[in-house]
């Protein structure tokens, strides 16, 4: 009874923490990521454990929960994973892409392999990964917010589309390289859509809940999700089969703000022993890991964005580095994914969280924080980029 009445405690606090955000001028992902960091772990090492003596995997071993989380990271990454059809790559995308990608991946890398512990060769690559991904999610509602113009906004997504496809296929091939078979049986799964279409299966919804519906299946018994997910997506953009999500638009909002966000944040903070975390890493290794990303970042940013062609006239490259430099929630799912394969300490989850708070406040800190417009969105995008 105490696990179910943590959990439901998680949720309440998680609903008021985005109200009151939201009363704040604060996106959903900020509030959540804030209560996360700091708040979550304030429970747990002030009241949760010593007085109801419950420890963090006590709280994530009952077999239901662990199937709601296969549920909501299934979601959550397929959501993600489905800007793949929406890519539309052009030579200045493609210059924008590249240094930053490739600056923050490099500086990772060294990260990893000189200021942190030995670690496996994956875990160095997951770490220089984390360090080049941008949320695409909150980089559109960023651009909508601030009444970005539509050409340029289209060309930073599409860039952050282009890094973050990177930055999946990249790990699901490496993760894959270490176990053929983990590698070759998500991939005969991806080409299941070419298999429909040989039947003559024309409807969009039958390929979309497959889909979903393989992704838990991956998820739940540890296969490679990332490359199924990237794989599956890019044969129905090739058939040219739009993905229709599982719920309606209003439903998958709540489902993914309330519900998905909330669980997928608070299974990975729990887990975390906040005293000997700390414990693990010393100031040097904090102090790197919150401002290497981030410096690396806008650094390969503000490169790609030179080499491109301005987007408009006055168009602010300060303004778009800081704007690509957006983490929240594709960060989110990417350590989760990373901490539930042991790939990455607890310790190197909290640093990363608090790291992917502070870059995705830094456009609002930076005065790019304008009450948030209602306007009309494409359909099916909008809970992903609300969360």
């Amino acid at each position: 009874m105490l696990t179910v009445a943590f959990w439901l405690l998680a949720l309440i606090l998680f609903a008021v923490a985005t109200r009151v955000g939201r009363r704040a001028g604060l996106i959903p992902i900020v509030s959540q990521l804030l209560l996360a960091s700091i708040g979550l772990p304030l429970l747990m090492g002030l009241w949760v454990e010593p007085y109801w003596q419950l420890s963090g995997a006590q709280l994530v071993a009952p077999l239901w929960l662990k199937s709601l989380y296969s549920l909501s990271f299934a979601l959550l990454l397929g959501h993600i994973l489905s800007d793949a059809i929406d890519l539309r790559i052009d030579r200045q995308c493609l210059k924008i892409a590249l240094p930053s990608f490739a600056v923050p991946f490099l500086c990772g890398l060294a990260c990893a392999m000189w200021l942190l512990p030995a670690q496996p060769w994956l875990s160095s690559l997951a770490v220089g990964l984390v360090f080049a991904i941008t949320a695409i999610p909150v980089l559109y509602l960023y651009l909508r917010h601030i009444d970005y113009p539509p050409a340029a906004a289209r060309r930073l997504v599409q860039s952050a589309i282009l890094i973050d496809l990177t930055c999946w296929s990249l790990f699901g091939l490496a993760q894959g390289s270490l176990d053929l078979n983990s590698l070759l049986l998500p991939l005969a799964g991806a080409l299941l859509p070419l298999l429909l279409r040989a039947l003559r299966i024309r409807q969009p919804l039958c390929y979309s809940l497959s889909f979903f519906a393989l992704l838990v299946v991956a998820e739940h018994f540890r296969l490679n999700a990332l490359v199924f997910g990237v794989g599956y997506l890019l044969c129905m953009a090739w058939l040219k089969i739009p993905l229709v999500m599982p719920l309606k638009a209003t439903w998958l909002e709540l489902v993914q703000t309330r519900y998905a966000v909330p669980l997928i944040l608070t299974f990975g903070i729990v887990q975390i022993n906040l005293h000997s975390a700390l414990d693990e890493i010393n100031v040097l290794q904090m102090t790197a890991l919150l401002l290497l990303p981030v410096v690396s970042k806008l650094l390969g940013n503000w490169l790609g964005l030179s080499w491109a062609t301005p987007s408009f006239a006055g168009a602010s490259k300060w303004r778009e580095s800081l704007l690509l430099n957006i983490r929240g929630l594709s960060e989110i799912v990417f350590l989760n994914l990373l901490l539930q394969q042991h790939l990455i300490s607890p310790a190197l989850y909290f640093a990363l969280m608090l790291m992917g708070l502070f870059a995705t406040l830094l456009p609002a800190l930076a005065g790019m924080n304008k009450p948030l417009l209602k306007s009309a969105v494409p359909p099916g995008k909008e809970p992903l980029c609300q969360s």
